[in-house]
């Protein structure tokens, strides 16, 4: 993990679809959704943090702006050979720096249920009820950064 990048892109670069593989891997696929699933609209206005080694990506996590202090994370996903390692407390504290950078003050996310403490540790909070997102149980979280 020593050799990998974090590095902002957008759908026109060579790692995108990368991404969208590590996404549909991890987030997609076990759920049984399709490929085409993993797209979302606002892909082209949203920032895309991923890291990488030796041109694979590892993970990402992407930030979708609502206004110009607000906006959700979304779509984070670390390789399963990695996850527990720290790595996507990494990429959620680089997002944060770089958003903080942008002025923005606010973020809040759509936590899968088994997932909430690894937020929690990163200073998330849970609010308003539970609810069901792509079939599976979800909670509501946010920060103010």
């Amino acid at each position: 993990m020593t050799d990998l990048r974090f590095d902002f892109i957008d759908p026109r670069h060579p790692l995108y679809e990368g991404e969208l593989e590590l996404r549909f891997r991890v987030l997609r696929e076990p759920l049984g959704h399709a490929r085409e699933d993993v797209k979302f609209p606002f892909e082209s206005e949203s920032l895309h943090l991923v890291t990488h080694a030796g041109g694979v990506v590892q993970g990402c996590v992407l930030f979708n702006p609502e206004d110009a202090h607000s906006g959700r994370l979304f779509q984070m996903a670390v390789l399963p050979s990695l996850q527990g390692k720290g790595l996507g407390a990494k990429l959620v504290r680089a997002l944060e720096d770089e958003l903080r950078k942008r002025g923005f003050r606010h973020v809040h996310l759509h936590a899968r249920a088994p997932v909430v403490p690894f937020y929690e540790r990163l200073g998330y909070a849970v609010y308003d009820e539970p609810f069901v997102e792509v079939g599976i149980p979800h909670r509501h979280m946010q920060r103010d950064l």
